[in-house]
């Protein structure tokens, strides 16, 4: 199973791999993939192995291929706030993935068969918690591993708006995981050697889709009952999280937000409404742009009398005006040296320019990306063991 694109030298370019192939289609799950590495759910002796686009399997632990795994994820379209049913969870790769989507208010659960693989699913969501910086970047549904036969769960359980079955289902168990399902729910399962999604359209009707073909493992039918009762597989609680909980979520939320914005553009502040209206399209915006650039390439050639620097500076200033002028400037040194400068310095005749001078003014080497809101945290004048918790007790 497997092996429908080449393999990867790392995690992004095996991604790289799956888009290009048209397995991956969407720029959530295309993010979800980037930010956990699959080789953290290789043994160690089997990492050099796992960005290639095949099945993996040692004892107990399984891992499907990334092809199949993109086309689960792009099947089961994903959203903040829904609930995740993942039967035969495994190592819990699939499950993470999935509550980097469903966000903290989403519910994630999994049923899987051996116990020593929920302690493996447990130890490495842990890994991924306290060392991925990917971490802080997403508000995660983090994961809920439960022991059992995903075929044992009692009929009167709660209901899933998104559920997944990891290993092959025999036609006569088509309906008992359609039942797991609320009306509008989506259940990706192999069924017959295709993979299939199916749609809960109402409470008696349903919507079947073929995705690909491929080969699982079939389900592994239960035990025998002991002394006649049936055997029952109890699913995780939903709970509600605690007054901690939503503030811990609250306050790293906050603190997100004025990091990312699109392609990591910093937001801006604003100290009135329609400021940033006016500052992006109105005409002092113009002005005031004009009286920057001015302004700098002044201060970068000679020095001016005062009587030559324009009198529109003093237009530029309105109420708020500093204030997004000053965040513009914060703005671009967060983001690094991205285009030439105008006040770069000059070449040399023979072309080469001055090595010194071209390291300090020219764009420098990418520096590694910052963990931003792991830094504003530590700036927080609060407690140790407070910025502890809101850091989740991370190791990095």
């Amino acid at each position: 199973m497997g092996g429908a694109v080449s393999a990867g030298e790392d995690n992004d370019e095996l991604i790289d791999n799956l888009k290009e192939a048209h397995y991956i289609r969407s720029d959530l799950v295309e993010k979800a993939f980037r930010a956990i590495d699959r080789a953290d759910y290789y043994l160690e002796e089997y990492r050099d192995s796992a960005y290639k686009d095949l099945a993996w399997r040692h004892g107990n632990l399984h891992l499907s291929a990334p092809c199949i795994y993109s086309e689960v994820m792009e099947a089961l379209d994903l959203q903040p706030g829904l609930s995740f049913l993942n039967l035969g969870s495994g190592t819990g790769y699939l499950s993470t993935m999935v509550g980097l989507i469903l966000g903290p208010f989403g519910v994630n659960h999994g049923v899987e068969l051996h116990a020593d693989v929920v302690e493996y699913a447990y130890q490495k969501l842990d890994y991924f918690i306290k060392n991925s910086d990917s971490f802080d970047k997403f508000e995660v549904c983090e994961p809920v591993f439960v022991v059992g036969n995903c075929l044992e769960i009692p009929p009167e359980c709660r209901q899933y708006d998104r559920v997944y079955c990891g290993a092959g289902v025999q036609k006569e168990y088509e309906n008992y995981m359609k039942n797991l399902l609320k009306v509008g729910g989506i259940l990706v399962l192999p069924l017959e050697e295709k993979l299939t999604k199916i749609t809960r359209t109402g409470q008696s009707s349903w919507e079947t889709k073929k995705i690909i073909a491929v080969t699982f493992a079939p389900l592994v039918q239960p035990k025998q009952n002991v002394n006649g009762r049936p055997r029952s597989v109890p699913l995780p609680i939903f709970e509600v999280r605690t007054l901690q909980d939503l503030a811990r979520i609250a306050i790293r939320h906050t603190l997100r937000q004025p990091i990312t914005i699109g392609e990591g553009r910093t937001k801006r502040r604003v100290s009135f409404p329609g400021a940033r209206a006016m500052h992006r399209y109105g005409p002092r915006f113009e002005r005031r742009r004009f009286c920057r650039r001015f302004y700098r390439q002044c201060v970068n050639s000679v020095v001016l009398h005062d009587s030559m620097i324009p009198t529109a500076m003093d237009d530029c200033q309105y109420p708020g005006g500093v204030e997004e002028e000053e965040d513009e400037v914060e703005e671009e040194e967060e983001r690094g040296c991205c285009r030439v400068r105008e006040d770069l310095p000059e070449e040399d005749e023979d072309g080469t320019g001055n090595e010194e001078e071209k390291s300090k003014g020219g764009c420098a080497r990418a520096e590694p990306p910052v963990n931003i809101l792991r830094e504003r945290i530590l700036r927080l004048p609060l407690p140790e063991p407070l910025k502890m918790y809101l850091l989740y007790y991370r190791e990095k």
